[in-house]
């Protein structure tokens, strides 16, 4: 068989479909709200986002003008341990020179002066031991390595690096840093750049020699990965270029650097070279599939002469090292270990082609929007649709559109805008809306369950009265036994009797089922019925019948109805309610376990109430003379569990006596037969 989607049974009211439109556009509200505040879960959910396009959109082979000389494991292992001699290094740097290339910048920062140095040695000695340390046959340009490096940086034209720290200040003294600041630009003051309060910079007698210095400073994002790249930094009102930056710069013959605020944001200008940035400075920056991507020499072929000049040529070359030890490593979203010097090469790939992503300034209130469009238009699935399966697929094409809009815009220029908001508001609008209906649903059906309920009721009580009408001196037994019943069976089950029969649901079926135990007297001639004194044993024979008429008229009607209900259990009792537990009661002659319970327990409730009721064929017996013939019927006429447990509670059989008594209840008789007044022994008990 086909499996079919659950329907809800009805369409939603006006007041209950506006109420779907309410709580979504609520709902798009403080998620934009939200959104505006920034908190950390939407941007774990943005991080993510842009995690999986830029990993899904990554391609190889497309670096074209940047090339790396890694002092590498290789290098270190073979020319020495770290730091090099500063000489060595004017080495590497004069070999990338003589190939042309556009700019070289060193990735390394020389804070202190080389150890190594004759000039430094000299001094230590005479400090140390007093001792004046002479050294014969070096010319003196060579006995200065950092002089040497210096002048070395100056005559290529390399690019330094520095770096700025914002944890604590630093005092620069004579020493000044104009190679590491941009000519100062009124656009500038567009942007809130981080201030730093610190700087390093390499010893004086290199930094003599950079024309152009950019800081290696790099942005780490709370969850540890490298996405935005610092451009621009600000200390002490002057604004320092990225390393990255100042290559390109140095490379393209860039005179001039300015900001300028576009409808779509913030773009950093510099020659041809036109990029995104934020209000910060920041790029988010845009890497190949891979590190190996971005082409790379050992620093040791350069220096033994097996590089071609070409690899060098017209290209922007940035040497530093990626040596394990040296912990440059960074986790990007396409590679977990990404060498800074790479970072380096990436950034000024993405300044050159214009690869950095785009964050443009209406990219949150696009967001606000699209979540209030998927409120709206996920409030009127839910307000118009009746098959879930329906819902389930509009609700979660609606919460892909903003996602799949999102994508289509990063592959074709870049552009991020975020579908966490709309995403998040259409999660919570599938479910909501889910929980709404079920909830509508679910209170339409208790209405429905409780006019059923009545309908029942009312069904059971005019069955009743029309036994009632044929059998006018019974009054409110039919209601005292149906309290009876439901007293009795409350009892066995707590004395841990028949608990796996009377459960909840089934007391519940029984009481609703009790009135109906004489509901075969309507097959009764009136003649029988309503004869004034005792019946003779013809007519006995013939009032007999009305328990069997009972059970007939019940079970066929039962019949048209699933699995067990009250009309089931009303056929048990009007068919069984005068069998016997010693098997000499009728119609059927059952005894023992055979008679069904709902009829045992009938049984006491019913003789109990027509000995405490006039008849017109006998008085009102009092309380205590009834359940002295009761006992005197246990084992015989009665269950003795059954009896055992009306007789736990007779203060409530009484109550129940009390409170419903028939309307003749001002008789003597019958008001003193409730409060057990009358000691006289009753006549012999006869059938009711």
């Amino acid at each position: 068989m086909p499996m079919r989607s659950l329907q809800f049974a009805h369409r939603l009211s006006r007041r209950q479909a506006l109420g779907f439109f309410a709580a979504g556009l609520v709902l798009a509200a403080v998620v934009a709200l939200t959104l505006a505040l920034q908190p950390k879960a939407l941007s774990r959910l943005d991080h993510l986002w842009l995690d999986a396009l830029l990993r899904a959109t990554a391609k190889s082979g497309v670096v074209k003008d940047t090339v790396v000389v890694d002092i590498d494991e290789v290098s270190l292992s073979a020319v020495g341990q770290w730091p090099w001699p500063r000489y060595r290094i004017a080495t590497l740097v004069n070999r990338i020179a003589e190939a042309g290339p556009a700019s070289v910048a060193l990735d390394i920062v020389f804070p202190e002066p080389d150890g190594s140095s004759i000039n430094t040695l000299r001094e230590r000695y005479q400090r140390d031991f007093g001792l004046a340390l002479d050294v014969a046959g070096v010319p003196p340009v060579l006995q200065d390595n950092d002089g040497y490096l210096g002048r070395t940086l100056s005559r290529t034209g390399t690019v330094g690096a520095h770096y700025l720290y914002f944890d604590h200040h630093t005092d620069d003294g004579p020493r000044t840093a104009p190679s590491a600041t941009l000519p100062d630009d009124p656009s500038f003051a567009a942007l809130d750049l981080p201030r730093a309060t610190g700087l390093m910079l390499n010893t004086p007698a290199v930094d003599r020699g950079v024309r152009r210095s950019g800081f290696v400073n790099n942005r780490i994002d709370d969850d540890g990965l490298l996405r935005r790249v610092p451009l621009l930094i600000s200390r002490e009102g002057q604004v320092h270029p990225s390393l990255a930056l100042a290559a390109v710069i140095e490379g393209r013959q860039i005179e001039h650097v300015q900001v300028q605020d576009t409808p779509d944001g913030l773009r950093l200008v510099a020659g041809p070279i036109d990029v995104a940035i934020d209000h910060r400075g920041q790029a988010l920056l845009r890497t190949a599939r891979q590190a190996a991507d971005y082409p790379s020499v050992s620093a040791l072929d350069v220096l033994n002469g097996k590089v071609p000049a070409s690899i060098f040529a017209g290209r922007i070359v940035f040497v530093g090292s990626s040596a394990v030890g040296l912990n440059d490593l960074h986790h990007t979203a396409v590679e977990p270990r990404f060498p800074g010097l790479r970072i380096q090469a990436a950034t000024a790939e993405n300044l050159l082609h214009d690869g950095f992503l785009r964050e443009p300034g209406w990219s949150a209130l696009a967001a606000a929007a699209l979540a209030v469009t998927t409120a709206l238009a996920m409030a009127a699935v839910f307000a118009t649709g009746r098959s879930s399966g329906a819902l389930l697929l509009s609700g979660l094409a609606l919460g892909l559109l903003p996602a799949a809009g999102s994508a289509l815009l990063f592959v074709n220029d870049g552009t991020v805008v975020s579908p966490a908001a709309p995403a998040l508001v259409a999660l919570l609008m599938l479910v909501g809306g889910f929980v709404g209906r079920y909830a509508i649903e679910h209170r339409r059906a208790g209405t429905w369950l409780r006019q059923l309920e009545n309908a029942r009721e009312i069904t059971i009580e005019s069955m009743a009265s029309v036994a009632e009408t044929r059998d006018p001196e019974t009054g409110a037994h039919i209601k005292r036994t149906q309290h009876y019943v439901r007293a009795i069976a409350l009892q066995l089950r707590r004395a841990g009797h028949y608990t796996q029969t009377l459960t909840p649901d089934y007391i519940e079926l029984l009481f609703l089922s009790a009135p109906l135990h004489d509901i075969g007297k309507v097959g009764v001639p009136d003649h029988i019925l309503l004869k004034p004194g005792r019946l003779t044993p013809d007519e006995m024979t013939q009032m007999k019948r009305h328990a069997d008429y009972g059970r007939q008229i019940l079970l066929s009607t039962a019949k048209r109805i699933d699995g067990e209900n009250f009309l089931t259990i009303a056929a048990q009792i009007a068919g069984g309610h005068h069998e016997k537990w010693d098997g000499t009661g009728y119609p059927q002659g059952l005894s023992g376990q055979a008679i069904p319970l709902a009829a045992r327990i009938m049984s006491v409730a019913d003789v109990y109430d027509a000995l405490i009721s006039r008849r017109c064929y006998k008085p009102a017996f009092t309380h205590a003379h009834a359940t002295r013939l009761m006992q005197d019927l246990r084992g015989t006429a009665f269950d003795p569990a059954v009896l055992e447990a009306f007789f736990a509670i007779e203060p409530e059989i009484l109550d129940i006596a009390a409170r419903y008594r028939d309307e003749d209840e001002n008789e003597p008789g019958f008001m003193t037969s409730i409060l057990g007044a009358l000691v006289t022994r009753p006549a012999p008990l006869s059938a009711p």
